[in-house]
């Protein structure tokens, strides 16, 4: 599936607090935070830490769009957190991951420069990283 998965000597909030400001230091927006187990609180249900990040930037959107209008459907890019069998797991699909499946050079293009800024926002996790998977 082609995801970068790996796990961090971190609490799940300590990740996504770390991950937030890699992403402003770029800069990339936050799109959304989607907390899961804060969700399930609100409705009385017990749940561990999962979260998901929504990154994207409106100069990337209007490139993506320019270069496919199908590849809509795949922006913002996603960084999942959660909390599984003791760990604290971090998971993401490089955008040229995303993208690549349309066969586009444009799309391509902007998939790998954004692939290094994922990767820039990842690597803030890198003194925390436990193992890849």
């Amino acid at each position: 599936m082609d995801i970068h998965r790996f796990s961090v000597a971190l609490p799940a909030d300590a990740a996504i607090a770390r991950l937030r400001e890699a992403a402003a230091a770029i800069p990339m927006g936050i799109v959304a935070h989607l907390n899961g187990q804060a969700n399930c609180a609100n409705k009385g249900i017990a749940a561990a830490p999962d979260q998901i990040l929504e990154i994207f930037r409106p100069d990337f959107a209007v490139r993506v769009w320019a270069a496919d209008k199908r590849a809509g459907l795949d922006i913002p890019i996603r960084i999942h957190v959660c909390e599984h069998q003791g760990r604290t797991w971090v998971s993401c699909r490089l955008p040229s991951v995303v993208f690549g499946p349309y066969g586009n050079a444009d799309l391509e293009r902007v998939g790998a420069e954004l692939d290094a800024i994922f990767v820039t926002i990842l690597a803030a996790l890198d003194k925390e990283r436990l193992v890849t998977n």
